[in-house]
């Protein structure tokens, strides 16, 4: 399976919550509605706090896994 291109990547490895949602907050601010955003962290938390945080922020967590022992996430921005 192919994955869609990311439009920003943010590698968010090393850090703990909250600073990886509070990273992507901000990393989704600078994007348009629709636009996606990869994320990398190694946080073993952040599985449950990004669907979390997508479902109550209505940006789209469209896909997640693991890779290498990292936890990658690919979320869409909601439209503006």
């Amino acid at each position: 399976m192919t994955r869609p291109a990311a439009d920003l990547a943010a590698d968010l490895s090393g850090l703990n919550c909250p600073l990886p949602i509070l990273r992507t907050k901000k990393a989704l601010a600078s994007l348009a509605g629709g636009q996606l955003l990869q994320v990398t962290c190694t946080d073993p938390a952040t599985p449950t706090d990004f669907a979390a945080f997508c479902k109550q922020t209505g940006n789209a967590l469209v896909e997640h896994w693991v890779e290498d022992g990292k936890f990658l996430f690919l979320i869409q921005k909601r439209a503006d």
